[in-house]
């Protein structure tokens, strides 16, 4: 294999082109019944929470964190849910990192995955969140693409889970172009499930794109994490090597064979 002018190409784990994501907040009992659909499709979900409302007797209490949500991933939601856009910086903080200690004394793994409460963020919220151990936030919205984000700090969903999901659904799975990384991403809230009567959407959804074998399904923080790796695989000067300096395994396709690249390894690729 002569690999100069190959196509060198990153792929997600496994040489997939396409990854999946679910994202809901609120930490409503309703997650018990949507985390159930998820492990039937092998769907995996990150839900964002807040430490100090666990009075709210809606809410999965925090002892039943680990249980519930075990094998998905739990990130935060600022601890009581203000609008970080209204209040001092010096509160943005206090919020951030109170939560974060919550939630890790119980989970045992940083957090390090947030949203925005009600899609609220500006310039000075964003820059404090990288100071605070936050690696991504999740804005609202629908960007009705399956693009991967320019900035993790202001990550835009695919859609919401109202929103043209089963078409949006249908198009995700008939994507077959290995030129591209493809990210499907939605958020939203189980207890809006409830509210509007949608659960039986939310399976079929679930039905639909789960359990197919060209696409990875993830958390957002190792979406995050992977693609951080990627961008930091070091090729030799004339593409006969490539040096992984990360802890994971990033894989790239040349000319269309996958080729795993192990974590603080290199691989010829000639």
């Amino acid at each position: 294999m002569n690999s100069r002018f190959s196509k060198i190409y990153t792929c997600f784990p496994g040489g997939k082109h396409k990854v999946l994501t679910m994202s809901y907040d609120g930490g409503r009992e309703d997650d018990r019944k949507l985390i159930d659909i998820f492990n039937t499709y092998e769907i995996k979900g990150t839900f964002h929470l807040c430490g100090g409302i666990d009075w709210d007797e809606r809410r999965i209490p925090l002892g039943d964190y680990n249980k519930v949500y075990q094998g998905h991933e739990i990130a935060s939601h600022t601890y009581t849910r203000p609008n970080l856009t209204r209040i001092p910086i010096e509160q943005v903080i206090l919020q951030v990192l109170d939560n974060r200690k919550v939630l890790e004394a119980i989970v045992k793994y940083p957090v390090q995955g947030f949203s925005y409460p009600y899609g609220a963020y500006n310039k000075a919220v964003k820059e404090t969140l990288k100071t605070l151990g936050v690696r991504y936030s999740r804005i609202t919205g629908n960007s009705e693409s399956f693009e991967l984000p320019n900035d993790f700090y202001e990550w835009k969903p695919t859609c919401h889970q109202e929103h043209n999901l089963l078409e949006l659904g249908r198009q995700f799975t008939e994507l077959h172009n290995h030129q591209y990384l493809s990210l499907f991403y939605i958020w939203g809230r189980s207890y809006e499930l409830t509210n509007e009567h949608k659960w039986e959407q939310i399976e079929k959804f679930c039905e639909l794109v789960g359990n197919k074998s060209d696409t990875w399904y993830a958390t957002s923080i190792q979406i995050v994490m992977y693609i951080e790796a990627a961008n930091q695989l070091q090729y030799g000067a004339d593409l006969g090597f490539v040096y992984n300096p990360s802890a994971i395994s990033v894989w790239v396709s040349i000319d269309r064979d996958i080729i795993e690249i192990p974590g603080g390894k290199q691989v010829n690729l000639s």
